[in-house]
């Protein structure tokens, strides 16, 4: 059984007189530890990224959560606050990259900023701050605690019928940590809802009639993964899309 190469999304970001494409270790040991994957981090490059040579090398594509914010003339929305972290390159980067690889059936899994990337591929739009919509819960962590605490179970979601996610785990509404301001506001065209916060909020989607794995959550099943048997199976699930295509090859 072959190994399946992971290409995991990278930030753009300069680290003292350089720059970097960087992600986080997390990330990496997710791909390790539960799918036993070998990961390779995908570079920022824009339009100079060849989605030929890169769909010739990887088995599945990881999109990872970032401490920056898709930009919203992405999605037609209005100019975002003063301080607010974005990340261009990685914005023109990974949105084509998301919608040549659904194409290519390369297995897709995307997480938080990945998540809202995904979206924003689509056509769909974000709440830039989801604490200030009327009726939604304050869905940020709480910054005085530790990294253990932050993490920690916040909500559950409500799992869609017959969904890729409810096949996957005996449990209706699962519980999930919670460590974002941003969330979706009209959902992509082609996005079908897999979970929802109790607020209303989707915080999980699928490609609808996807030949692979092609799904987005807004939590982080990378934090503890192997402890977490929810978080662990939607790994492996992904893992499992990533091994078909690694034999294929």
């Amino acid at each position: 059984m072959a190994t399946p190469i992971i290409g995991i999304s990278t930030c753009y970001a300069q680290q003292g007189m350089f720059n970097y494409h960087q992600t986080g270790e997390k990330y990496i040991a997710a791909i390790i530890n539960a799918i036993d994957g070998f990961p390779i981090l995908i570079p920022a490059l824009a339009d100079k990224l060849d989605h030929e040579k890169l769909f010739s090398t990887i088995d599945g594509i990881l999109l990872t959560g970032s401490y920056s914010n898709v930009e919203p003339h992405r999605y037609n929305g209005p100019a975002s606050k003063p301080d607010t972290k974005h990340d261009p390159r990685r914005d023109a980067t990974f949105l084509p990259l998301i919608l040549a690889a659904v194409e290519a059936e390369i297995p897709l899994f995307a997480i938080c900023r990945g998540f809202q990337e995904m979206n924003v591929a689509f056509e769909g739009s974000l709440h830039q701050e989801v604490h200030k919509v009327a009726e939604k819960l304050d869905h940020r962590e709480d910054e005085s605690q530790d990294v253990d605490g932050q993490y920690d179970f916040s909500h559950s979601v409500t799992l869609t019928e017959n969904g890729v996610l409810s096949q996957l785990t005996d449990e209706k509404a699962p519980m999930v940590n919670s460590v974002h301001w941003q969330g979706i506001d009209k959902l992509g065209q082609g996005l079908q809802p897999e979970a929802v916060a109790p607020d209303g909020l989707i915080e999980a989607f699928s490609v609808k009639n996807a030949k692979t794995f092609a799904l987005g959550v807004q939590w982080h099943p990378e934090w503890k993964v192997m402890e977490i048997p929810f978080y662990k199976v939607i790994f492996e699930t992904f893992g499992k899309a990533c091994t078909e295509r690694a034999n294929s090859r």
